[in-house]
């Protein structure tokens, strides 16, 4: 299937709308494997190709091993050339500990000098496309974020930049004090957002909607909640004490949904990932295939258009917050 494309908020970058996550690599995929998913997905039109520093353990207690292990086998598959630089959208975060010293976590200038150089490194590129922070630092200043961000942009090492697991009143402030120094700030936010997690819609997407950034979910499909999870459990293909514990929770809801999937013809991946795209505010949404037959299998979302009666029986299934703030809770 041919891939579409969306505007990265309010840029003018196009990212598919399936983007790559890569934090299985050198985890549970090895890297033969690794290339195979990074193959198939330049392949079927997928350029976003999405990435930590600290993506690839398991890490060793000394934060000697695992960490940057996503980031070195995407920079080995780089570096095999073929033009594979130029086909995609390369993003990377920066936050979480990289070492044990007191200035190797967090978003101090000193530490967004430090990890860039690094990732630049790992990934064998001369500049990162998106570079996110992986989360909110609240003893950093953002004259002194943004000015390290300035930095890189100005050197010609970073394009964009953009933030992760942020609220609404997080990105607001970014987006004011970015205005003040004239400097573009946030162009993406990339947030945990799928049916069964919805909080987000309450006040980070009005946020996003008002200051032009572009929403990328992680775990779309719920932990493997929203995939066929009744049938993986009761088939015992995926029986994990924590996961059946989790099926059981949500045992009439995921009855109704895949019930629901099953009247349309459709896999419940499918129609999770569907129901995310058909929100405006997302620019694209993030599959962690562990194979690249499960990374071809995700294709069919972009494709899929659900009818506003199947929107209407999804959200009595798995209801939001009930709408935006404040009105979902004050008018």
């Amino acid at each position: 299937m041919t891939m579409t494309y969306n505007h990265l908020g309010r840029t003018g970058l196009k990212v598919g709308k399936i983007g790559l996550g890569t934090m299985n690599f050198g985890w549970v995929t090895d890297e033969p494997t690794s290339f195979a998913i990074l193959d198939r997905a330049v392949e079927e039109g997928i350029n976003f190709i999405d990435t930590a520093d600290v993506y690839g353990g398991p890490q060793s207690p000394d934060m000697t091993q695992g960490y940057g292990a996503s980031e070195e086998i995407i920079g080995r598959w780089l570096a095999q050339g073929g033009g594979r630089r130029d086909r995609i959208v390369l993003a990377t975060k920066l936050y979480q500990p990289m070492g044990t010293g007191p200035n190797d976590k967090y978003l101090s200038a000193y530490k967004i000098r430090r990890a860039a150089e690094a990732s630049l490194r790992r990934l064998q590129t001369d500049h990162i496309d998106l570079y996110q922070m992986h989360h909110v630092d609240r003893s950093t200043p953002w004259d002194e974020i943004w000015q390290a961000m300035e930095q890189l942009v100005r050197e010609g090492k970073v394009t964009y930049v953009g933030s992760s697991n942020f609220a609404g009143w997080h990105i607001a402030t970014a987006q004011q004090e970015a205005n003040k120094r004239h400097f573009l700030g946030l162009v993406s936010e990339q947030s945990l957002y799928n049916l069964g997690a919805r909080t987000v819609e309450l006040e980070l997407i009005p946020a996003l909607r008002h200051y032009g950034l572009g929403l990328i979910p992680w775990s779309p499909l719920g932990g493997g909640l929203l995939g066929g999870a009744l049938e993986k459990a009761d088939s015992g293909r995926r029986s994990s004490p924590d996961f059946l514990a989790t099926v059981d929770r949500h045992r009439p809801q995921l009855e109704k949904y895949e019930a629901l999937c099953a009247d349309l013809g459709e896999r419940p991946a499918d129609v999770a990932l569907a129901w995310l795209l058909h929100n405006p505010a997302v620019a694209t949404t993030i599959v962690g295939p562990r194979t690249p037959e499960q990374l071809t299998e995700s294709l069919r979302a972009p494709h899929l258009t659900l009818s506003p009666e199947t929107l209407r029986a999804l959200d009595e299934i798995w209801p939001g917050p009930g709408g935006e703030a404040p009105e979902a809770y004050a008018w």
